[in-house]
């Protein structure tokens, strides 16, 4: 059953793929020293070539040696997609640092935890975020905080409009802890050191990425460099028509999170592309940048594409360089796919992934056949299978609903500090998604939901991914979520969250009877809240578990009243 989908890949797609024996670090000289003068990155209308990138890499390298730093400790990251990331990840890895990505809008609460359980003695951050992170400094143990504006690698006239805008917002004016360093003041110091290249086996861990925020405390993914390195060699030849220096993929996925971190980032290592830095989603900004700067590869979410095809100004705007669309990280609903290619002419796969994953393990063949609604077959080198839910070691039959396990070489080590839970998804070198999910006779890949999302209402289980499909069909509505709340009678009932396409209008009771016109009773939601947004994480997955917390309280805030 393993091998079954074999016969689908893409003509010219190798079943398997060489991984190359090499640290990230090392695989980053060797694209630099083939393509020095080609541009690696474009930030805000700036270019940054290999050369360059590769002496601010050397650079930071002496930047964390000069400071202490030795082979194994951790770096944090709280930046967004600019230069400074790029630099300081490919920096930290050569002086042979392990990187811990942050997300920039956490908690306090749940900042703390990440840099407690990661032991990272050193942070990046923007300017602005570092008060908050001064806070945290003594309570998580950091030794040193180091601070950058996102201005400094903007072209030169630009810098003074965003100083005027923006500089007092930016945290500039802040005054700087003992201990604590401005970026450029520490580049400049070190500029004259010796070079360090810290020599890594391919299994050393580079990057711990968390995961799980959206359900609870995240937890740490721990990735190898071969992980990294075998998943985006995979996804290169995912891509038969994708040419060595040539390509220019946009990076609007946040690296902090690793579907940003492999298939924008860590992806132009591998084909010597040039990468296009977009800080934050803004449907404006990002057309525009499409318009001007010819992307060919844009990875993505469903609500950029959904942002997208709503945008009513969108035919002002030149998409056609497009070849590789493709959604990751949410479940792509079939009306967006078929409007956005319809209204862009450019063909939009659905994929899957995990951070324990590295984090791609499908992709609808892109030449080959693809099937709506399917996330694909798996990846060169990659298996995949269904197993039960209960008992990972029973095999699903073909079409029955199970769960999803992976094995291949992008999967994870384990998660850090937690031993029992890697055990628990684990298992003799496969790995446990948590998503339901099956398989067709022709071995293409189909998500359910998501186990924990799964609703159990009188008995019956109940999928929010299908209910959530037949809202999307409906032309008035833009974006749906659906959740399970408890009830005494049913155990859970259906409630679905709505937002509205702008100038429409509907009650709650139209929602209701639309559903009762396309599923079955025990299915249709019992109750329907409109919604300006759902709360999203920043690389844009609703995160239901907000939902679902906020009709917690107002239960409990009744009870109480009662």
């Amino acid at each position: 059953m393993e091998r079954i989908w074999l016969k689908h890949y893409d003509p010219g797609v190798p079943h398997e793929v060489k991984i190359p024996d090499r640290s990230l670090p090392e695989l980053f000289k060797d694209t630099a020293g083939k393509f020095p003068d080609h541009p690696h990155l474009k930030f805000m209308r700036g270019t940054l070539t290999y050369d360059e990138v590769n002496a601010l890499a050397d650079n930071f390298a002496a930047v964390l040696v000069g400071l202490g730093l030795k082979k194994g400790s951790r770096v944090a990251l709280n930046l967004p997609n600019c230069p400074q990331f790029v630099f300081c990840y490919l920096g930290a890895l050569q002086a042979g640092c392990t990187v811990v990505p942050f997300n920039p809008i956490y908690t306090e609460r749940e900042m703390e935890h990440q840099l407690n359980d990661c032991g990272a003695e050193i942070m990046v951050t923007l300017s602005r975020f570092y008060p908050q992170i001064r806070k945290l400094k003594r309570k998580a143990h950091l030794r040193t905080i180091i601070s950058t504006n996102i201005k400094e690698y903007f072209p030169g006239w630009l810098k003074p409009l965003y100083t005027l805008a923006m500089e007092k917002k930016s945290g500039d004016r802040v005054k700087i802890e003992a201990n604590d360093y401005r970026l450029p003041a520490l580049m400049k110091k070190y500029r004259d050191a010796a070079t360090p290249f810290v020599k890594v086996e391919p299994d050393f861990p580079a990057c711990i990425m968390y995961t799980g925020g959206t359900t609870g405390l995240a937890k740490g993914a721990v990735l190898t460099h071969r992980n990294l390195i075998a998943n985006t060699t995979a996804i290169f030849s995912w891509m038969p028509d994708a040419e060595e220096g040539k390509e220019i993929g946009l990076a609007l996925l946040p690296f902090f999170h690793s579907f940003g971190l492999s298939t924008c980032l860590n992806l132009s290592l591998v084909y010597c592309g040039t990468v296009l830095l977009i800080p934050q989603f803004d449907v404006k900004m990002l057309l525009s940048n499409i318009h001007r700067n010819k992307p060919t590869l844009f990875p993505g979410v469903p609500t950029m594409y959904i942002a997208i095809i709503n945008y009513p100004h969108l035919k002002g705007y030149d998409l056609t360089s497009l070849r590789n669309c493709i959604s990751g990280a949410a479940s792509l609903p079939l009306e967006i796919q078929k409007k956005f290619e319809e209204l862009t002419g450019c063909r939009l796969l659905e994929g899957y992934g995990l951070s324990e994953a590295s984090p791609v393990t499908h992709i609808n063949p892109i030449y080959g056949e693809g099937r709506s609604g399917s996330i694909g077959i798996p990846i060169p080198g990659t298996l995949a299978k269904i197993v039960g839910m209960e008992n990972p070691a029973e095999d699903m039959a073909i079409g029955e609903v199970g769960q999803l396990a992976i094995k291949g070489p992008q999967v994870m080590q384990g998660y850090l500090n937690q031993p029992e839970e890697t055990a628990e998804v684990l298992r003799d070198g496969w790995l446990l998604t948590g998503d339901l999910a099956r398989m067709d006779e022709d071995g293409f890949f189909y998500i359910v939901d998501r186990q924990k999302e799964m609703i159990i209402s009188g008995g019956y289980n109940i999928y929010p991914r299908e209910v959530e499909e037949v809202l999307y069909a409906h032309g008035k509505i833009m974006e749906a979520a659906v959740v399970g709340l408890p009830d005494p009678y049913r155990g859970e009932i259906v409630k679905a969250y709505v937002v509205l396409k702008e100038g429409e209008s509907m009650t709650e009771e139209e929602v209701i009877d639309y559903c009762k016109g396309k599923l079955a009773r025990y299915k249709v939601p019992r109750s329907a809240d409109f919604r300006a947004e759902l709360p999203k994480s920043l690389v844009g997955k609703v995160m239901k578990r907000l939902l679902l917390e906020e009709e917690l309280a107002k239960q409990k805030n009744r009870e109480a009243a009662d």
